[in-house]
């Protein structure tokens, strides 16, 4: 049963009787095509708006996993496995017409179970996830190997490749993006031949599973597409330390990734990790400041700043800075705030009480540090915060010592430095230890073309913030990981080369 609080927000926004249903009935695990219950103990859900129980979440545990690893072994071996190139693409593309019909229905549970904008969820999560399955659908037929000439082998020889799905993979989600993330990684398994496991984050695993039986309801065999909800630390370290699992992608925080990372080495899995950002961004003296302001805090405060490579700190040129600070200051305070099933709200709750109390102690820290507050939440209110919204903070004066600048806040807060020379710029802007992303403003094509060469970033935005497209590879470097989601360079992170020698006579 929901709570009163529960049951007077979804009244207050028109929630559909099915989707109530769906959010507040026990969440199971789905492996082998079919729901199964846990055994070891429930987690509660938590709304972020209300701050309300919503339901409980069976906690895996390796039992599960390992039933959910053979359940994939056994697809990959079966009918999964003896699919043609062409009859996997048609279930890729039932499954990309399934969410796209059910589009208002997940853009509801991405608002309820992380608290964003239903707009954003519907625009970015759900149009997004179709994107990129009908993108991967087409590469199933195209995943060719080669033939070649030997050039130096004696004789007579017939040389070539062939190439196979890299097996069971492990995907581990975070909460953010829970739909996108997981459609990420599921449409270029998927096009390969592999199978997969899933842990979604323990906060949001609705749009998991509502996939999972989706791509049942369109013909996937079971096992394809298996669902282990539960804590990172038992169900994501049990996949990572599986012997069945072949492949683990990740993207989540670096701490997390690296401890996710050294697991997996224990049985030599291939690994992709997509982990944290403090992306920078530059505005030039030849930048147009009011466009530059707006795409600034579009990429900022995006999801409330729960997003990786959202551009956190920038650095202006010294003749628009003043200029800068003002155009941001008015964008973020006429963002409306609310709760996520408000189609006008574009601040909204943050995922958890936990995570709230985590942006806050940075906010504190830029306050105690030094910075200069330019709107947002106050040093005398910080500690008093007891809602689930963050009003958009923006800090001035800030410099490389500050935590601010340094660490990954995941939250909407906002630091801005100046500089006098570009070369400047570049040299603090690589200098911290995160290579996710970054940002240039400039109206100068040269300048920005120079300028991208020489930032250290996996994903440079020009004039822009934040565009991300199914035939783009997205990923980092340094601690923001390695491997890329998205664009044709995924494709080899999920199939294996055999190199096949023919000798021909004697």
């Amino acid at each position: 049963m929901t709570s009163g609080s529960i049951a007077d927000y979804f009244a207050r926004y028109q929630v559909p009787a099915d989707v109530i249903t769906f959010v507040t009935r026990p969440v199971n695990h789905f492996i082998g095509g079919v729901e199964v219950d846990g055994e070891t103990g429930r987690i509660d859900l938590i709304e972020p708006f209300t701050r309300a129980r919503l339901t409980t979440m069976a906690s895996g545990s390796e039992v599960e996993v390992d039933s959910a690893v053979a359940a994939a072994r056994k697809a990959l071996a079966g009918p999964w496995g003896r699919l043609p190139p062409l009859e996997r693409q048609r279930l890729i593309l039932r499954l990309a017409a399934a969410i796209e019909a059910d589009t208002v229905f997940l853009s509801y549970l991405e608002a309820i179970g992380v608290g964003k904008s239903i707009s954003d969820a519907q625009a970015i999560d759900v149009f997004g996830s179709v994107a990129n399955l009908e993108y991967f659908a087409g590469w199933t037929s195209k995943l060719d190997g080669r033939t070649t000439s030997a050039v130096s082998l004696p004789g007579e020889t017939f040389i070539y490749t062939v190439k196979e799905p890299v097996g069971v993979v492990a995907a581990l989600v975070p909460w953010n993006f829970p739909l996108q993330t997981l459609v990420w990684k599921l449409g270029a398994a998927l096009a390969c031949g592999c199978t997969v496991v899933c842990k979604p984050s323990e906060l949001t695993p609705l749009s998991a599973m509502r996939l999972a039986h989706l791509a049942a309801d369109v013909g996937f065999p079971p096992g394809v597409i298996n669902v282990v909800n539960g804590l990172g630390h038992v169900v994501g370290q049990a996949l990572a330390a599986h012997p069945g699992i072949d492949k683990l992608t990740f993207t989540g925080s670096t701490p997390v990734g690296t401890a996710v990372g050294r697991t997996a080495l224990g049985t030599m899995k291939r690994l992709t990790l997509e982990l944290g950002g403090k992306s920078p961004v530059i505005v030039t003296a030849k930048a147009n400041v009011r466009n530059a302001a707006q795409a600034i805090l579009s990429g900022v405060f995006l999801n409330s700043g729960q997003v990786c490579d959202a551009g956190s700190r920038v650095y202006a040129h010294r003749n628009v800075y003043d200029e800068l600070l003002q155009e941001l200051k008015s964008g973020a305070e006429c963002l409306p705030a609310g709760p996520g099933l408000d189609p006008r709200s574009r601040i909204t709750p943050l995922v958890s009480t936990a995570h709230r109390a985590r942006v806050l102690e940075h906010i504190g820290s830029a306050h105690r540090e030094g910075a200069s507050l330019v709107t947002g939440e106050p040093a005398s209110t910080v500690e008093q915060r007891r809602d689930g919204i963050l009003r958009p903070t923006i800090f001035g004066s800030c410099t490389e010592d500050m935590r601010i600048f340094r660490e990954e806040i995941f939250g909407p807060v906002l630091g801005v430095s100046r500089f006098s020379e570009i070369d400047e710029a570049v040299e603090r802007a690589n200098s911290g230890e995160f290579g996710l992303a970054a940002a240039i403003y400039s109206d100068s094509v040269d300048e920005t073309i120079t300028l991208s060469r020489r930032l250290k970033a996996g994903n440079i935005y020009i004039n822009a913030h934040g565009l991300l497209d199914p035939a783009m590879p997205f990923g980092g470097m340094n601690a923001s990981g390695f491997g890329k989601d998205m664009g044709p360079e995924q494709l080899d992170s999920y199939l294996s080369t055999k190199s096949i020698y023919v000798q021909i006579g004697s």
